[in-house]
């Protein structure tokens, strides 16, 4: 695996904690900013909404870049959000921090998988691409409790500062050690990257990607608040079962990576059954830590894990170039703000359960969009139906990995 995948793991790592590190830190910054429990899950919103809206533009607006370019912009872009969250004294400027932030996040998806996919030669790329998204799920595992337990400590503005030190880190590293990538050789101009957004089939495959998304995030973004108000446990210990959570992504993502070629449409169907059972046992036992304890580490196995499968058929019902990425990741996103805001408005009217089962009926919406794929796995009697050709399992003799 070219080192270079490793980078944009690390660079996915900061965006990441930076996305999610509110959600730890629900109760401090209601306080401090005067404002309810909902209004700060918005603020995971409002982050969320910039990657689906802000993402592509600021795509568009660094495409004719050399890759390696592309990504120092928006890292200097996402370093302006945060810092500006740092220091934000109102709830205004708290979300347009969150906007600022979620567009360069959201272009960054994009671009560094199509680096991925620069460096790395095609029967690789679902590996590859498993690999760089690990730094989601490090992100959930060590960024969101490392941060919840600093803001405990110090803060939650110390937070925001620490994910800004590990931005300039980061950004210095990617000078340094990235290769100097040109465009692909196949990229043109805006209107020929838009072109591919005129297959249908690609629409329907990003769509059903906002439901998975959306089932899991709808629970995850209230952990904080149903574990301590529900289950019963004490605020310091939020972080370590949020350590928990996080391993079981980690573990999710390894199993996923590996499948998410030859196994995608199998892969996802399984997920989403999983988790709306998790999900349902956790809104049942929400009152009992040791099932709800295995209900969030379900979650965290078969939830946002699928994301290595679901980049997979993206990318083989459309292309593996950034602006196609970057589209996906404004659908994935979407499914944040779906289920964030779904799970806030089921807060103020039935309670800190309602999130759980907005997550189950969220799951269950995404395993009916599934049935056209598994129907025609049936009827073609093979695996990734969303393919455009078949995959190769082998490369061919003049594929080479570019890059270090």
């Amino acid at each position: 695996m070219p080192r270079s995948v490793y980078l944009m793991a690390l660079g996915i790592f900061t965006m990441v904690t930076s996305e999610l590190l509110v959600g730890g830190l629900m109760p401090q910054i209601a306080e401090d900013l005067e404002v309810t429990i909902p209004q700060v899950g918005y603020l995971i919103t409002a982050f969320a909404l910039a990657m689906a809206f802000g993402g592509p533009l600021a795509t568009l607006a660094v495409l004719r870049l050399r890759t390696h370019h592309a990504l120092l912009v928006l890292f200097a872009l996402f370093l302006a959000g945060n810092t500006l969250a740092a220091a934000a004294d109102s709830y205004g400027s708290m979300v347009l921090a969150r906007v600022v932030t979620g567009a360069a996040s959201g272009a960054f998806f994009g671009v560094s998988l199509s680096a991925v996919a620069q460096v790395t030669a095609p029967h690789l790329r679902g590996r590859a691409t498993g690999v760089a998204l690990q730094g989601l799920m490090v992100g959930t595992l060590l960024g969101l409790p490392l941060s919840t337990l600093l803001g405990n400590q110090f803060g939650w503005r110390a937070a925001f500062v620490a994910v800004g030190a590990l931005t300039v880190a980061v950004a210095v590293a990617t000078l340094v050690a990235l290769p100097r990538l040109e465009k692909p050789a196949e990229a043109g101009g805006a209107r020929t990257e838009l072109a591919v957004f005129r297959r249908p089939r690609l629409w329907a495959v990003m769509a059903t990607s906002t439901l998975i998304i959306g089932a899991t995030f709808a629970a995850f973004s209230y952990f904080t608040p149903i574990l301590t108000e529900v289950t019963g446990f004490p605020r310091d210990t939020v972080p370590l079962l949020l350590l928990g959570y996080g391993g079981a992504t980690v573990i999710g993502t390894i199993v996923v990576g590996r499948m998410a070629m030859s196994h995608t449409v199998t892969v996802i169907v399984a997920g989403l059954a999983l988790n709306t059972v998790f999900l349902g046992v956790f809104a049942l036992f929400a009152d009992l830590p040791v099932p709800a304890l295995l209900a969030m580490a379900g979650i965290g196995l078969v939830g946002i894990t699928l994301n290595p499968a679901m980049v997979t058929r993206v990318q083989r019902a459309g292309n593996a170039r950034a602006l196609v990425n970057t589209a996906h990741s404004s659908f994935i996103t979407l499914g944040v703000v779906v289920g964030s805001w779904a799970g806030g408005m089921g807060i103020d009217a039935f309670g800190l359960r309602a999130p759980l089962w907005t997550g189950a009926a969220l799951a269950v919406l995404a395993l009916l969009a599934m049935v056209p794929a598994v129907l025609a796995a049936l009827r073609r009697g093979r695996e990734d139906t969303d393919a455009l050709s078949p995959v190769p399992r082998r490369p061919p003799s003049d594929v080479r990995p570019t890059g270090t």
